[in-house]
């Protein structure tokens, strides 16, 4: 319908109501009239069960209080008198109690430490039927159209066009009134989450909109100003691809941004049905059939909703690059191994690992996969619990890993530090050294990392991982990664852990109703390197070489952000490293082709075999002792400095 309201003055605006709707979509007010059913009693328990997490399990609780001047547990407390004085009569609406929750968790600005939404939020989406990008010119900051879902129609409104206003509140201004309602570590990361929740809105985690509807000031192709009115809708959301409730290897492992899941699933179904429909044909391993292309230009893959690879060619070269959407997989082999075997059908001579907006997953998926780019020996970032009374207990029953989980590298530390007085236990690492080193390097051309400050969680421990191993270049849209450092489990799966209260008298934890929950950071991670011991939490990963996103990037591929990769890769040494190994009656015949490098050694089952400087000609290798299934390992040096290896099973 019309809105029949003035435009702005010295505008020629249009202002129309539209509303485009996914399956089974209601407006805001139609999804609130039936939202509501906590008892006086259910908010309470819900009070006193984040005081346990946040008092004694929360791994970041002292640096948060230090660093942002905050205090948790006291909101907490005070809540709770406040809910001991009121009555059925008095406690107010839920959306207030629900607001207090969230804002007493967002206050210690981390990711990974939610109050979760009870039913009918959880599940639920609140979106705008278009996204909004930013671009940074000369002359500053741009917020483009980028997506528009179908169905959707406006006067001059149009993929690439330019909002200026939102409610009448400048664009920049609202972006960052919004992002100071969310947990971003740092200013990078709450100016991203702020413009993310200005359109699609998880309601597991967030309240729904105020408002009903947005008025939307933007200017046309041909110049003139215009308006519209556009309703809020609420839709189901697509489920998560891991139950982190249940006690699992991935729920274990998992370190995910689960706003920026939610919102990354809710977007997949807006605008992009194809890989949807992709995905609903996945095998229980996560994988399809048959590998599959997305766009016409991409390599094909058995995960299109995790990888994207293609060739790119910029004005400094032809090159390979991956996009890298998510870690959260049930599979880290299999996404290792898919990403090996992509890469290898790219070109040789440089490449783009592009992990933008990926809030995490499975450590294990992004440990993993540093192998694979590097001749160094991957040291996985260690992990520390802090030191209570509930963690200890939790290690104390799990330090034989008898149920599915091994906890005894932390209960030492843990008992020791009521004498010793230690805020946090000795750290240890999640991911496996022989999982994070067990094919190694595959990759010997150069490549480059690009990140975001929507880089979170697994994805922090990634671009750490890169940085502290040398990997190569880090090429930053954002002065620094959205600097989430921790393993974050659910209340759900600490019950189930430890016990509740009615299966175990002792436990501190019990049932939440209608489907609330809570996350917590469990375990904080550190780096290693030259940052040795230094907390990837609210200090993320700063870049090498920084860029601002375009214009041209924003609406044609990313062509500046990739000729920036490009120069970065062109000024770079092209590795090679080749080894076959195969039975002959002479013994294992092993030959080597390399090029950039000075000198070559062979191993076979770690036992050196021979040393070769680096010629034209192979080098070639006889072992007469070694016996099928032999390892035989090369590894390649300049300079007198490990640079290149390779891996190959006679």
């Amino acid at each position: 319908m019309t809105i029949t309201t003035p435009p702005p003055p010295e505008t020629t605006a249009d202002r129309t109501v539209v509303r485009a709707d996914l399956e089974g979509a209601v407006t805001v007010p139609d999804f609130l009239a039936g939202a509501g059913t906590l008892t006086l009693a259910e908010r309470r328990l819900i009070v006193e069960q984040a005081l346990v997490l946040l008092e004694q399990n929360y791994v970041h609780l002292p640096l948060k209080m230090a660093m942002h001047a905050v205090n948790p547990v006291q909101r907490l407390r005070l809540l709770r008198t406040q809910l001991t004085r009121q009555t059925a009569q008095t406690m107010g609406p839920e959306w207030l109690f629900h607001r207090e929750m969230a804002s007493i968790f967002m206050s210690v600005r981390d990711l990974h430490t939610n109050y979760l939404l009870p039913k009918p939020f959880a599940g639920k989406v609140a979106y705008l039927p278009f996204v909004l990008e930013k671009a940074t010119e000369p002359d500053g900051d741009h917020y483009l159209v980028t997506s528009i879902v179908t169905g959707f129609t406006a006067p001059g409104f149009g993929l690439g066009v330019e909002v200026t206003h939102w409610n009448g509140v400048p664009i920049g201004t609202a972006v960052e009134i919004n992002g100071l309602r969310l947990a971003g570590s740092n200013r990078a990361a709450s100016l991203a989450r702020g413009l993310d929740s200005l359109t699609i809105r998880p309601l597991l985690m967030q309240l729904p909109p105020e408002e009903d509807w947005i008025d939307v000031t933007y200017v046309t192709a041909d110049g003139s100003t215009a308006e519209t009115r556009v309703a809020w809708e609420v839709a189901t959301n697509l489920p998560p691809s891991t139950d982190l409730d249940e006690v699992s290897p991935a729920s274990l492992a998992n370190a995910l941004d689960l706003d920026a899941d939610e919102r990354d699933r809710a977007r997949k179904q807006l605008y992009h049905p194809d890989v949807v429909r992709l995905e609903n044909e996945q095998t229980e391993t996560g994988q399809l059939a048959e590998p599959q292309a997305v766009g016409a230009a991409d390599v094909a893959t058995t995960m299109p909703s995790v990888f994207r690879a293609r060739t790119v060619t910029t004005s400094h070269g032809t090159f390979g690059q991956i996009r890298i959407f998510t870690f959260s997989v049930q599979d880290p082999v299999g996404f290792r191994d898919e990403f090996v075997r992509l890469i290898s059908l790219l070109p040789q001579n440089g490449l783009i690992v592009d992990v933008r907006g990926n809030g995490g997953g499975h450590l294990h998926a992004s440990e993993f996969t540093l192998q694979t780019l590097t001749p160094r020996e991957i040291v996985p970032e260690p992990v520390q619990f802090i030191a209570t009374p509930l963690n200890l207990a939790l290690c104390r029953r799990h330090q034989d890993g008898a149920e599915g989980i091994d906890l005894g590298p932390w209960f030492s530390s843990l008992d020791q530090s009521v004498e010793i007085g230690a805020t946090f236990s000795s750290a240890f690492t999640i991911t496996p050294s022989a999982g994070a080193n067990e094919i190694g390097q595959t990759y010997h051309g150069p490549a480059v990392l690009v990140t975001d400050a929507r880089c979170y969680s697994a994805t922090d421990f990634f671009a750490a991982g890169w940085a502290d191993h040398e990997i190569g270049p880090i090429l930053g849209v954002d002065d620094r990664t959205g600097a989430g450092g921790a393993n974050v489990w659910t209340h759900q799966l600490l019950m189930q852990l430890v016990g509740d209260r009615a299966s175990e008298p002792g436990s501190p934890y019990a049932q939440l109703p209608k489907g609330a929950n809570m996350r917590v950071a469990i375990r904080r991670g550190l780096r290693v390197g030259a940052l040795s011991g230094t907390p990837v939490e609210d200090l993320g990963v700063a870049p090498t070489v920084q860029h601002a996103m375009t214009k041209a990037d924003i609406l044609n591929g990313n062509v500046d952000l990739l000729d920036k990769a490009g120069e970065i890769l062109a000024g770079l040494p092209v590795r090679r490293l080749a080894v076959t190994a195969a039975f002959t009656r002479a013994g294992l015949r092993v030959e080597v082709t390399a090029s950039e490098l000075d000198r070559v050694d062979v191993y076979v089952d770690g036992r050196p075999i021979g040393s070769s400087n680096v010629t034209a000609d192979p080098i070639v290798l006889t072992e007469l002792r070694a016996s099928v299934g032999a390892v035989v390992q090369a590894r390649g040096y300049a300079a007198g400095a490990l640079v290149a290896s390779r891996r190959v099973v006679a």
